[in-house]
Order: C-alpha cells, then sequence, then structure tokens
C-alpha cells in the first residue's frame, strides 16, 4: 500500500478548507432555558440513547464547543499556576515514554547488539538510556509532588466533555432537531463526509 502523495493531500485539504463550515449557533432558549425538555434516557435500551446523544451532538455541536472552550477558559483563569505546571508535567511525562518506546532508539540499541555495534553506537545508547532514566526519575518526582496540578489540570479537560456528555443525554430532540436532521440526511453528501466519494 503506497502513502499518498501530497499533492492529493494538499488538494483533499483545500477542499476541506473551502467547504468547511460551523452549523448555527442554536439559541440559549433551545439550548438549555425555557423550551428545552430533558428526561432520564431509557437506560436498558442502548440503541435509542445512542442515537439520542449522536442527534444531539450533531445539532448543538457548535454550541458545545462555546460551551467547551468557556468552561476550559474559566478553569484555567481561576487556577492558571496549576493548570500550566500540570500541563508541563503531563508534556515531560509523554516525552519520556514517547522517547523510551520510539522504534529508533529500540532499533539502534538491537542492531548494535547484534552486530557486536562500534563503540560509538554503543555509547550514545548508553548515554540516551540515562537520559531517559534522569527524565523518568524528573517526571515521577515532578508528578508526585505536583499530583494536585496533574489532577486538576486532567479535570479541566475532562469537565467539559462530561458536561456535554450528560446534556447530550438528557436533552430531548425537539421537533426543529429532528427536521435538522432529516433534511441533512436527503442533503447532497459533503467531502468531509465519511460517505462521500469524488
Amino acid at each position: 500500500m503506497s502513502a499518498p502523495s501530497t499533492s492529493s493531500v494538499g488538494d483533499a485539504a483545500a477542499a476541506l478548507s473551502g467547504n468547511l463550515q460551523l452549523p448555527p449557533l442554536r439559541t440559549l432558549d433551545d439550548f438549555i432555558l425555557g423550551s428545552a425538555r430533558f428526561q432520564l434516557p431509557n437506560l436498558k435500551d442502548f440503541d435509542k440513547w445512542g442515537n439520542r446523544v449522536v442527534k444531539n451532538l450533531l445539532y448543538y455541536q457548535t454550541n458545545y464547543f462555546l460551551l467547551f472552550l468557556t468552561i476550559y477558559v474559566l478553569m484555567i483563569v481561576c487556577n492558571p499556576a496549576k493548570i500550566i505546571s500540570g500541563l508541563i508535567v503531563q508534556a515531560l511525562i509523554i516525552a519520556v515514554i514517547w522517547q523510551f518506546f520510539s522504534g529508533k532508539s529500540k532499533s539502534n540499541f538491537i542492531a548494535s547488539r547484534l552486530t557486536g555495534g562500534n563503540a560509538n553506537a554503543a555509547e550514545q545508547n548508553a548515554q540516551q538510556k540515562w537520559y531517559i532514566l534522569a527524565g523518568a526519575l524528573l517526571g515521577g518526582y515532578l508528578f508526585l509532588h505536583l499530583i494536585s496540578a496533574v489532577l486538576l489540570t486532567a479535570f479541566t479537560l475532562l469537565l467539559p466533555i462530561s458536561v456535554t456528555f450528560i446534556h447530550a443525554s438528557l436533552r430531548l430532540r425537539n421537533m426543529k432537531n429532528k427536521l435538522a436532521n432529516t433534511i441533512e440526511s436527503f442533503a447532497p453528501p459533503r467531502p468531509w463526509d465519511p460517505c462521500w466519494m469524488p
């Protein structure tokens, strides 16, 4: 299987950017206030519940995007130092794990062991192992020392996702929602649609 050429990827990106448009922002009254109706989903019928969630996610996607940004920005404004330090610790841990499991360092290490390798390659691998060990120890120390910041960062990311899922699960679809989804199902496919073929 060959990799796609860069021109076809560029053409696809240009087609997407030219046709990509956000759905309209739904009114606050429709989203959460007066005309909104909420009900617990039937937990025994996962298909119906899943259908409700998907349809609400599609219909209110711009509202959910703004809700996500609002909650995330509010959390950052309330605790900027903790969020930034938590993000730095998580980035360091991800970098150490990425470096440890990267295929390049393992293949060089295995090749030098199998072929007897030269002294320079063995020295680089030994030095790289010490860097990974130092990064892992530093990341572990910072994780334990700043665990409240790491947990707050995770909470800051998961809170808007949870609020979105809860709203999409509880919000009953109204006639506008059903009509918009029905019209969209009859509309011609768009380039970003998985079923679209040029």
